[in-house]
């Protein structure tokens, strides 16, 4: 009679093994990722964070986001790069966050996957840690996820929700926003994390590129340019509400900066975007060209060079732009608001990009 072997959850394609020693190479690249309020390390069930520090608001809101990178991990599987995905994951949910004035206090992670692959989890990880320090919020806790069967070995996904917390009377928005307010544009590190199915469409099923192409318009690799990270604003952000007066900000991500903008332009006012003020990138200029694809639709789908937008009163402009300069942010007057009058949308991007 022949032995039959028992089914086992390594028979089923999940290493827990993998997964333990993961957890054992990340967790040095968390530690880094920490605030005073934190509590506890890595290893628990849920990630501990002294709520105690928010006795020094009157009323504190706490603001909740929660996001991935889209599409943009296939560029990061077929670089064999792993290790910025995870400025791009904080960037989408940190700048969420700040967009009301919120101080984003900790975040946690979900990495999915079809294998585990000790070292390039943990590399994830890493980038995602280094993204917490930049935006100034701790990394508290995370899942790993194997699924087998569902995902190739080499395939991944990458999501995190974010929590922030602002003073109820310091709230940033649409109410804020008066006429004659001034549009400051902040320039985006590129295509950040949104419109890659378009990009990835155009680049390589139509154009036929290879991430290894080196690009004179780039200066560097088709893959190096698609790679490059999400800026993140959230310590800009937060710098300048606290030299300067904002009433609103707006991050720049899917639906474009007119979509994303009007989101905090209240029904009775309206907003001119002024193309002139900027010249996009050259991956910009580069998928629409190769791709046929239409201004408007170009312009609906990416960011076209501006990732976070302040709407501040006249009279701070001249500071806002000094103080983020001093902060090595680009930014510009891009536009104003006005009364809504006949204008049916509440933003119209006008002109053309400066050549």
């Amino acid at each position: 009679m022949s032995e039959t072997t028992g089914a086992s959850y390594a028979s089923a394609g999940v290493d827990i093994e993998a997964g333990d020693h993961a957890v054992e190479l990340m967790k040095k690249w968390v530690k880094k990722a920490t605030r005073p309020e934190v509590v506890g390390g890595l290893g628990g069930f849920a990630g501990l964070f002294d709520a105690s520090a928010l006795k020094r608001y009157e009323r504190p809101l706490l603001a909740s986001a929660t996001d991935g990178v889209g599409t943009k991990v296939d560029i990061a599987r077929r670089m064999g790069v792993y290790d910025t995905i995870g400025h791009d994951l904080v960037g989408m949910v940190v700048d969420d966050l700040v967009v009301c004035g919120a101080e984003p206090l900790f975040m946690t992670d979900y990495i999915c996957v079809g294998k585990v692959h000790p070292e390039r989890v943990a590399a994830i990880v890493k980038g995602i840690a280094e993204g917490c320090v930049l935006a100034g919020c701790a990394l508290v806790g995370g899942e790993t996820a194997e699924h087998p069967g569902l995902l190739g070995a080499d395939e991944f996904d990458v999501a995190g929700a974010g929590t922030g917390v602002v003073e109820a009377d310091r709230v940033l928005g649409a109410d804020r926003i008066r006429t004659g307010d001034v549009v400051i544009a902040m320039a985006s590190s590129g295509l950040h994390s949104n419109g890659y199915s378009l990009v990835r469409h155009v680049l390589f099923d139509r154009a036929g590129w290879e991430l290894d192409r080196e690009v004179p318009e780039f200066g560097r690799t088709l893959g190096e340019e698609l790679l490059e990270p999400t800026r993140i604003y959230s310590l800009d952000c937060l710098a300048l509400t606290r030299t300067a007066e904002v009433h609103a900000f707006s991050h720049v991500t899917g639906g474009g900066l007119a979509n994303n903008l009007a989101r905090v332009i209240p029904d009775h006012l309206h907003a001119t975007v002024d193309r002139s003020t900027w010249t996009p990138g050259a991956v910009f200029d580069t998928v629409g060209r190769l791709g046929g694809v239409e201004r408007l639709e170009l312009e609906k789908t990416l960011n076209m060079g501006v990732g976070m937008v302040a709407v501040v009163p006249q009279e701070s402009v001249d500071v806002a732009l000094t103080a983020l300069a001093d902060r090595g942010v680009d930014a510009w007057v891009a536009g104003g608001v006005t009364d809504r009058g006949d204008h049916a949308e509440a933003v119209a991007l006008t002109g053309d990009y400066a050549s």
